[in-house]
Formats: structure tokens, C-alpha cells, sequence
């Protein structure tokens, strides 16, 4: 495994049409929203589920690529499991060996990291790889439909219809929404995870297609459109990330509200980038 010596930021950019890129528990499940600007938001930890999925389905669980926060799992269960390791029981600082156990065979935690002190803690990780929230570059119009399904749960309500067996529902989408993300790569964090280069490599392919490895009607269409990376000559880096990401523009080219991501036009001012940063498009 190769070792990561440089600070990357990323932009990450996607949309979705008809559909609801994330929905709030606390609001109904429409799609959530900055109360104040209007804009669309979607959480990092929507995003990060999403690459947890993707490497789960790619990598299918292989050794060394399993995933700590999934479906169903009890945590204290898999932190336990690595204490029983002929590993950690040979180790005089079974906490810090336990961590380094888990780093190794979860893909997660070496990349976001994770808190491991509520079973017989393996430590806490600080992930190298760090998202903010994505936020729309245009105000979103949530819309709530009216839909029916041709079938009740219960002998019951087929009995309150008389027969006509009919279940009335809502679903909230977003006409379209084109939506920012910003990403941080952590090189030092990340020699201290374990997550390499390779790691790297599979992260970068789950941006581009883990929308399609996760389909849902609910969603509707989400595609990745722009994946931006900023790569530092250095593990610290040599310009603030804010700096970098000014760099990129993201403006609406057409009259009225946007439909599509042909509606917006990229630009990368590649003119102002700063000297030891590189700059490359992934997508």
C-alpha cells in the first residue's frame, strides 16, 4: 500500500432531478432546505453512506474493505471482536492496538474515522477524509405529490373502503437541484489510518458512481457532474482551501428556473492557482 504525502481539496459537484436528494426525518422527510436562503442542503453523512455503499457492493466485504457503520450492525459487537484478536491480546496498549486492528479491516473508519470507546474501546480516529455539507447553487422548489397505491395493509381497511382497496400516500421530490460539495484530504491523518493511495483510488471511483449503485425511486436521478481536485506539494499544504476552492465558478447560463446541468456552466480560473498546487478534473 502507498503511502498519501500530499494534502488534497476536492469540489464535488452533482444534481438531481425529480427526486429528493435527502430527505429530513424532522420535516416530513421533504428535502431539506436552509430556512433562510432557500438553498437545497445535503449532509456529509448522506454523502459518506453512500460511499460506504458503493465499496461495500465493489469490494463485497473483502478483507481489509469491510464497513464498520452499516445496516443492522451493533458496534460494540465488531469492537469487542477485535479485542479477541491474538493481536491485541499479545499487546501491552490494547487500546491503541485495538484502533490499529480496526483501521486495517474496516475501509470506513481509515477514511472517515470513528468513536470506539463505547465497547472495550479501540480508541477514537480522526478520518483523513473530511465533507461539508452540499449545498445548492440555485434555491430549490420542493414539491409534494399526491400518489396512490392500489392495495391496503389490512383486511380492516379493505373492509372501512367497501372493496375499493386504495391507499393514499405523498412524495416530496425537487424539480432539479445542482448541488456543491467540498472535501478535505488530511495526508497526515492518513498515514495514521492507514488509508492509502489505493484507498484513494477507491474513494474517487465511489464519488463517481456510487449514485448508481444506489438507486431509488425516491431519488429519482442523481448524477456526479464535477469532481475538481486541488493536490498540494506538500502533506500541509501550500494555500488555504478556501482560496482554492474561489477558484471554481458555477454560474446559470439560462433564463428562468434551471432544469438540467447543461443549464450551468464550470469554470476553473486556472490562471490564479497558486504555486505548488495542481489542479485536476476527474470528472
Amino acid at each position: 500500500m502507498s503511502e498519501l504525502k500530499n494534502r488534497i481539496d476536492f469540489v464535488y459537484i452533482f444534481d438531481v432531478q425529480d427526486g429528493n436528494p435527502n430527505g429530513d426525518p424532522d420535516a416530513g422527510n421533504l428535502p431539506r432546505v436552509d430556512a433562510e436562503t432557500g438553498m437545497g442542503l445535503v449532509t456529509d453523512v448522506c454523502l459518506k453512506r453512500k460511499v460506504r455503499n458503493y465499496v461495500q457492493v465493489a469490494k463485497n466485504l473483502a478483507d481489509g474493505y469491510d464497513i464498520f457503520i452499516k445496516e443492522k450492525a451493533v458496534l460494540n459487537t465488531l469492537i469487542d471482536a477485535a479485542h479477541e484478536t491474538e493481536e491485541v491480546k499479545a499487546a501491552k496498549d490494547k487500546t491503541a492496538t485495538a484502533r490499529d486492528v480496526m483501521c486495517k479491516k474496516y475501509f470506513d473508519i481509515r477514511t472517515f474515522g470513528a468513536v470506539m470507546s463505547t465497547g472495550k474501546n479501540a480508541g477514537q480516529v480522526r478520518g483523513p477524509i473530511q465533507l461539508t455539507f452540499a449545498r445548492s447553487v440555485d434555491p430549490i422548489s420542493a414539491a409534494e405529490h399526491s400518489i396512490t397505491r392500489m392495495a391496503v395493509a389490512t383486511e380492516k381497511e379493505a373492509e372501512k373502503q367497501g372493496g375499493d382497496n386504495r391507499t393514499m400516500g405523498r412524495k416530496a421530490t425537487v424539480p432539479y437541484g445542482l448541488y456543491v460539495c467540498h472535501g478535505f484530504i488530511s495526508a497526515n491523518l492518513a498515514n495514521q489510518t492507514g488509508f492509502s493511495e489505493e484507498d484513494l483510488t477507491l474513494f474517487w471511483d465511489a464519488l463517481k458512481n456510487m449514485f448508481d449503485v444506489d438507486r431509488s425511486a425516491a431519488r429519482g436521478m442523481m448524477s456526479a457532474q464535477r469532481l475538481i481536485t486541488f493536490k498540494h506539494d506538500s502533506v500541509l499544504g501550500n494555500a488555504p482551501a478556501n482560496k482554492l476552492f474561489d477558484l471554481v465558478k458555477v454560474e446559470k447560463k439560462c433564463e428562468g428556473a434551471p432544469r438540467s446541468f447543461s443549464d450551468y456552466v464550470v469554470t476553473i480560473n486556472k490562471d490564479a492557482l497558486p504555486a505548488g498546487v495542481s489542479v485536476e478534473e476527474l470528472i
